[in-house]
């Protein structure tokens, strides 16, 4: 159901999101569980999964370190947002549980944050290290609160569940939210994309047009 347009646009990055938010659904979150956290959320993880969380009824939190980026993160579906600056504060070993599930891209301090602020039996999905490949955290969310953590790989996921992940994407995508984080360019814009890439200057999702050969028929 998705066009080869569209199923680049949602790249990888679409689709670990979409294997986040089934394996929160998988550990039984649901919406009536609580709220979850989404960090890097500006990103190509994050911006996806707040679209298929918010798509599924859940409330969701976007953590973020660009605020002029929240009315975008809004029309995605964030029915609130937190600076990530306010989420690198929380350094206790239990924080105060906000969150029935995240997501998170982030890593390091970011995802010990989450952790330790995770509601009792919370499950927290790991699919990056965007803030680093340390995880600065104590056994406490775990022991005490009962908390999950759950890897996401998408390199060597079985293909059964690669398969129902995108026929997943394909009927929770919305089209028009998807384009609206798109941004085209075209090969000889990719080295100026990927120096603005290491630079967190990259919004949504890029999407390289390739020219057609000069002499082609």
């Amino acid at each position: 159901a998705l066009s080869a347009r569209q199923a680049m646009a949602l790249g990888t990055a679409g689709y670990t999101a979409m294997l986040c938010v089934r394996a929160l659904i998988r550990e039984g979150v649901t919406p009536k569980s609580g709220p979850i956290v989404v960090t890097g959320a500006s990103g190509g993880v994050g911006s996806v999964a707040l679209m298929l969380l918010s798509k599924l009824g859940y409330e969701v939190t976007a953590v973020t370190g660009h605020p002029e980026e929240e009315p975008v993160l809004r029309k995605l579906g964030a029915s609130d947002i937190l600076p990530r600056q306010t989420l690198l504060r929380m350094t206790r070993p239990l924080e105060k549980a906000q969150w029935a599930g995240a997501v998170d891209v982030a890593g390091g301090a970011v995802l010990a944050a989450i952790c330790a602020s995770m509601k009792y039996q919370g499950v927290v999905t790991a699919c990056g290290l965007a803030a680093g490949m340390d995880f600065p955290a104590t056994v406490a969310p775990f022991i005490l609160r009962g908390v999950t953590l759950v890897g996401i790989d998408s390199v060597y996921c079985p293909k059964e569940e690669r398969l129902a992940a995108w026929q997943q994407l394909a009927e929770l995508i919305d089209p028009e939210k998807l384009n609206g984080i798109l941004t085209e360019i075209t090969l000889p814009d990719v080295k100026q994309a990927a120096a603005d890439l290491l630079d967190g200057k990259i919004r949504g999702r890029i999407l390289v047009r390739l020219a057609a050969p000069e002499n082609a028929g």
